[in-house]
């Protein structure tokens, strides 16, 4: 049976048992004079739910353990007496057998593979039958055990509010869990390779080049200081030069100056821009800004003027995250107590007096929480820079030369042949735990200092 199929299955069982159940409550409502603590359709759904919930979870949970069991039970088999070691290779004939056997492949590369094949589809029918059959099990037995608690005193209608609040927990940590799972493997996989590389050799090294690492000397090819600067340079320096101004001075246009039927228009015009691909910014770096910044240094008589500068990687990541900061500067601008503006209006102050003296100051936490939001969004940004700006790591204030970010040599890495355990693809873990930590503090102090602004206002 296929998985559309029993999910079909398990959901008609579920309005079966619906229908049937509100049926049945409304049997033994009928002609009763005293008050009940649930409705028919209450009852209904106590029964549905406790039908479908039980078999879905056991199918989703299903759906990560069958393929270990299916592979545990193809290595048990004699043919696979001649698989290689656990590895690469043997991965390999495995994920190639699996294909074949699911009729995704027409041909093996190795014969071990299409030896293999019949073994997988096999071990697969067994387990897909033995998950088939658990499914139903679990849910008649759902559906029998709730519809027999269907009757006058029964509070099915709390019973629901509180599977409910279960399935709303359970939603709420699906987010929790993620974070704390890509936090373990940034820590588990960076403490593998500061076990190789030491933690100052990492973050003070001024030499970034793992193409040619001394296993010696692991650290000396390692220093990751060039890649931090490039990141801050590009992302917190040259991009906010540029969206900063911008995004404030939109901002104060909109609130302070622009009738309302120029602010309908505008503001979503400005906020298209945060919904533009970061790989269309990325083409527009590579083949229009960056010759442009090239042809402007040589302009300017600047020999190093490069196609894969830090300004043109820059100049378009903050072009990309304008709209953070004017949106961001509006809300602050407009939550400043009119009676503010009233009063400076009144002692004589003009509208631009106003607004430099009384509203920015007093809509500057935040501003600034706004702009720290930015920074995060532009020290994280990955398709700009892979597309515009240079893999080569240098410690330079030349916007118009070459350098590198974090995000960029992540990319670098992991797309590498280098063998997992090796210094070279760990020290991607190691970069974006650094980055990952970088960007939860600028977040948390961006997040304290709009709360305390909030709280000043509210």
């Amino acid at each position: 049976m296929s998985s559309l199929t029993l999910l079909f299955l398990i959901a008609a069982l579920g309005l079966v048992a619906w229908v049937v159940a509100r049926t049945r409550a409304r049997r033994f409502r009928r002609g009763a004079r005293q008050r009940f603590s649930s409705l028919p359709q209450h009852h209904g759904w106590y029964v549905a739910l406790c039908t479908v919930v039980p078999a879905l979870t056991f199918l989703l949970l299903w759906y990560f353990v069958s393929p270990a069991l299916v592979t545990d039970a193809v290595l048990a088999t004699p043919g696979a007496a001649a698989l290689p070691p656990a590895g690469f290779d043997r991965a390999a004939i495995l994920s190639e057998a699996r294909e074949i056997a699911a009729n995704r492949a027409f041909g093996a590369f190795t014969p071990l593979a299409d030896r293999l094949a019949p073994g997988y589809a096999a071990a697969q029918a067994r387990f897909d039958a033995i998950g088939t059959a658990i499914a139903l099990l679990l849910a008649f037995a759902g559906c029998a055990w709730s519809f027999l608690r269907v009757r006058p005193g029964f509070s099915a209608r709390t019973r629901n509010e509180r599977l409910v609040m279960w399935l709303l927990l359970a939603a709420s940590l699906v987010a929790i869990a993620t974070t704390v799972g890509i936090v373990l493997s940034l820590l588990i996989e960076s403490a593998r390779f500061f076990r190789i590389v030491p933690v100052g050799d990492f973050l003070l090294g001024t030499r970034w080049n793992p193409g040619v690492i001394d296993p010696r000397d692991s650290g000396a090819a390692l220093g990751a200081l060039p890649l931090f600067w490039g990141t801050f340079f590009i992302g917190a320096v040259i991009a906010m030069a540029v969206a900063v101004p911008l995004g404030l001075m939109s901002a104060i246009y909109l609130t302070q100056y622009a009738t309302p039927r120029a602010r309908r228009w505008m503001k979503p015009l400005l906020e298209v821009l945060a919904g533009v691909p970061t790989v269309v910014y990325g083409y527009l770096a590579a083949l229009t800004v960056a010759p442009a910044v090239r042809q402007v240094g040589a302009a300017l008589g600047i020999a190093s003027a490069s196609s894969e500068s830090a300004l043109a990687a820059g100049l378009v990541m903050g072009i990309m995250i304008i709209p953070f900061v004017s949106s961001m500067a509006d809300d602050s601008l407009a939550a400043v107590p009119a009676s503010m503006r009233d009063g400076s209006l009144a002692m004589g102050a003009t509208s631009a007096e106003t607004i430099k003296r009384v509203l920015v100051p007093a809509a500057l936490p935040g501003v600034i929480g706004g702009v720290l939001l930015a920074v995060s969004r532009a020290v994280g940004e990955t398709m700009i820079v892979v597309m515009a700006a240079s893999g080569v790591a240098t410690l330079t204030l030349n916007p118009f030369a070459s350098t590198t970010t974090v995000t960029k040599q992540i990319v670098d890495l992991l797309t590498g042949e280098a063998a997992f355990a090796s210094a070279k693809t760990l020290a991607a873990f190691a970069l974006g735990l650094t980055l990952f930590v970088v960007t939860l503090l600028l977040n948390v102090v961006a997040l304290m200092v709009v709360r305390r602004y909030r709280e000043a206002y509210e």
